[in-house]
C-alpha cells in the first residue's frame, strides 16, 4: 500500500496560554525527538516544526546536527534517521505554501487537532479513509500550550475528535497525541 500524502506539523505559534492569550510556546527537546521517531514509524513525509523565534530554531537546528551529523550520528544512527524528515519552519503559513508549491496543484487539507474542539469534528476514522483512498494531501497540525488559537481552528478544512480516555482528566502531552492519532489514521490492525 502506497504511504498517504500525510504531513504533520507541531504548533508553537498561535497558540494559546492557561488563560487564553496568543502566545509563542517553547520547543521542547523531548517533542522534537519523539514526534520525529513517530513520524518516521508512521511514514508521515515530513514533521514541521513551527515557531517564530530565531534561539528555538537555532536550538532545534543544533539539536538536530547533534544527531544527524554529530557524535550523535554515529552513537545513535537510528535517531539521525528519524530526524531525517523533520525541519523547521517560521509559520503555518509557509509550511502551507511549501506544500502547496510541492503538492502540483492537489489540495492541500489543513486538519486542526485539540482536546478541546467541539464544533464541526471529523471522526478519525472518516479522516482515515479520506486520507488512504483520496488524493489531495494533509497537514495535521498539533498544538503545543493550551491549544491552537481560533484564527487557525478557522482556517481549517477539518477538526479531528479529540482523543479522550476513560476519566474525567484529559491533559495527554502533545507527543503521545501525536502518537495514537497517527496509529489510528495510519495504523495497521
Amino acid at each position: 500500500m502506497p504511504t498517504p500524502d500525510l504531513y504533520i506539523a507541531l504548533l508553537h505559534y498561535p497558540v494559546y496560554n492557561k488563560h487564553g492569550d496568543v502566545v509563542t510556546t517553547a520547543v521542547t527537546n523531548l517533542d522534537i525527538h519523539d514526534i520525529s521517531r513517530a513520524a518516521r514509524t508512521y511514514g508521515v513525509k515530513k514533521f514541521f516544526i513551527i515557531t517564530p523565534f530565531e534561539e528555538q530554531k537555532t536550538l532545534v537546528t543544533r539539536i538536530m546536527d547533534h544527531w544527524r551529523e554529530g557524535y550523535g550520528a554515529a552513537f545513535n544512527p537510528l535517531r539521525g534517521e528519524a530526524l531525517a524528515t523533520t525541519e523547521i519552519k517560521e509559520s503555518l503559513e509557509e509550511v502551507v505554501a511549501h506544500l502547496e508549491e510541492k503538492s502540483g496543484g492537489r489540495k492541500v487539507n489543513l486538519v486542526v487537532t485539540g482536546a478541546s474542539l467541539r464544533d464541526n469534528i471529523v471522526p478519525l476514522d472518516t479522516l482515515r479513509k479520506k486520507i488512504h483512498e483520496g488524493t489531495d494531501a494533509y497537514l495535521l497540525v498539533f498544538g503545543t500550550g493550551w491549544g491552537i488559537a481560533g484564527e487557525v481552528i478557522e482556517r481549517a478544512d477539518h477538526c479531528i475528535e479529540p482523543i479522550r480516555g476513560p476519566s474525567d482528566y484529559n491533559h495527554l502531552s502533545v507527543r503521545s497525541a501525536v502518537s495514537i492519532v497517527l496509529d489510528r489514521l495510519l495504523g495497521i490492525s
